[in-house]
């Protein structure tokens, strides 16, 4: 008998749905997590399983508009959201993406990303200017925030992450 999806831990629903995905992407946005939660321990990550994509945001506590950044995880491709005031991010590289008044993106081509010094760079950079910091001493947790009932399928036609599209 299955058990409901409510009555199983946090991280276990994070990980059922992270195994929506094809195992390409699924791998590349474990990988990412455990990259971003070395970045920001202590992060309350806030999940949203919404209708296009799986969001998980890492914030200082549970509200959400104090969340500093975000993984987004889509059927073909992952990326990592800027969200406080990312248009006054240092970017040299000119990686970061969008249009909005204060959220950016840069689309990933694999988790490894990540560790490039300009990618790490903004991170860092994000988590130090965060109007209120994630910090080490905090116990962060994992909070299922939204399911969406309706939901675009997860995987798309082929198993890796599709290439970026400028």
């Amino acid at each position: 008998m299955r058990r409901p999806v409510d009555s199983l831990s946090p991280r276990v629903q994070l990980a059922r749905f992270l195994s929506k995905f094809s195992p390409g992407i699924a791998r590349e946005a474990r990988t990412a997590l455990a990259r971003l939660r070395r970045f920001a321990p202590g992060a309350y990550e806030l999940v949203y399983d919404n209708y296009y994509a799986l969001v998980i945001g890492f914030a200082p506590n549970e509200r959400p508009s104090d969340a500093v950044l975000s993984l987004v995880v889509y059927p073909g491709w992952i990326s990592v959201c800027f969200l406080q005031d990312a248009t006054e991010l240092t970017d040299p590289g000119r990686l970061l993406r969008g249009s909005g008044n204060v959220i950016r993106h840069v689309r990933l081509a694999s988790a490894a990303d990540l560790d490039r010094p300009p990618i790490r760079a903004l991170v860092r950079e994000a988590l130090r200017r965060a109007p209120v910091r994630i910090t080490r001493s905090t116990r962060g947790r994992v909070i299922i925030r939204l399911i969406s009932a309706k939901q675009r399928p997860r995987r798309a036609s082929t198993d890796h992450m599709q290439p970026r599209r400028h």
